[in-house]
């Protein structure tokens, strides 16, 4: 049997723990869930391949609670005895997962992006965001790992689903991280981990007022706007917006790079894109270099072109 935490926002199920439950099922079809403090999403989690989804509540626990939750898929462990306890590659899921290691002092292989069990388990790991692959083996009597953003794509496979819910013992400890507030407003339409269509600005886009441009863009294609890490560290756009390693992993349909060189970190968050047009002043920057479609030219006088076209073809 397969466990894996489910990373989620409020009932809000992160895209890589979908893609974590369907590498489970191809490990072993008996794989459960277990999810913090909710039960809003178990239908969703049946869907993709839960035979089982474990709730674990508990009244001072918040839905970001990562020791809590560690303690929770510990004590699930000693019930179930999975061969292996599997998570997403996001932020919540490494951190949640790296405290059961701690906890049960077992090794934890992040970032999977395949995973073969036995004596010892064989793992390939995404290093330095998927520009390096590792092949370790790792010895232990439960396999902890996450799985790397998009190395598998999600595929719905319906199992039982049925909920059980349970209260874990925590301690004061256990429960020292809790949401106190929540600030600052609520994204509106899709996130930029599930967006088909990212429209990115870099350097390049000179200041904060150029971005309605990507803004205009992204709305006409149904898409969202994303950024480089510049344009974050700058104080340009919100760093919910980074596209990159240490910013969100994408893989649209169509992913347009205004301004942007192409930092290998920048590169290792969008590489999974399925079709990249890049638009830059300088032919050799790199991401021209990977870019299906490279436009060499000044995005501010590109892209109102791009949009006016892009508004007569919808028109038509």
């Amino acid at each position: 049997m397969i466990l894996v935490h489910v990373d989620h926002d409020r009932g809000a199920v992160d895209p890589v723990s979908l893609q974590a439950l369907t590498l489970a099922r191809s490990l072993d079809p008996d794989s459960h869930a277990v999810i913090m403090g909710t039960s809003e999403c178990a239908p969703e989690l049946a869907e993709y391949g839960a035979s089982v989804v474990h709730v674990a509540e508990h009244p001072q626990a918040t839905d970001y609670a990562p020791q809590a939750a560690a303690q929770a898929i510990v004590q699930l462990m000693a019930r179930l005895s999975p061969a292996a306890v599997l998570g997403a590659g996001t932020a919540r899921g490494n951190e949640v997962l790296a405290h059961v290691a701690a906890i049960t002092d077992l090794p934890f292989a992040a970032d999977c992006t395949e995973i073969t069990l036995g004596s010892p388990a064989h793992v390939t790991r995404a290093r330095w965001g998927g520009n390096l692959m590792e092949e370790s083996t790792v010895s232990a009597e439960t396999l902890i790992a996450t799985v790397f953003a998009h190395a598998i794509a999600a595929v719905a496979s319906p199992a039982a689903g049925a909920v059980e819910s349970f209260t874990p013992e925590l301690s004061a400890a256990d429960l020292a991280v809790r949401i106190v507030e929540r600030a600052g407003a609520a994204a509106a339409g899709v996130t930029l981990a599930e967006a088909k269509v990212v429209v990115s600005g870099g350097r390049g886009m000179g200041g904060p007022e150029s971005f309605s441009l990507l803004e205009d863009l992204a709305g006409l294609l149904g898409g969202t706007v994303g950024c480089s890490r510049v344009v974050t560290s700058a104080g340009w756009r919100p760093h919910a917006e980074q596209v990159g390693q240490t910013g969100t992993k994408i893989a649209p349909d169509l992913y347009i790079a205004c301004g942007i060189s192409g930092a290998t970190q920048h590169l290792a968050g969008c590489k999974n894109s399925k079709t990249l047009i890049a638009i830059n002043t300088d032919p050799e920057a790199p991401i021209m270099q990977i870019a299906d479609y490279a436009i060499v030219g000044d995005v501010h006088a590109v892209l109102p072109q791009i949009i006016a076209l892009t508004r007569a073809a919808a028109a038509s």
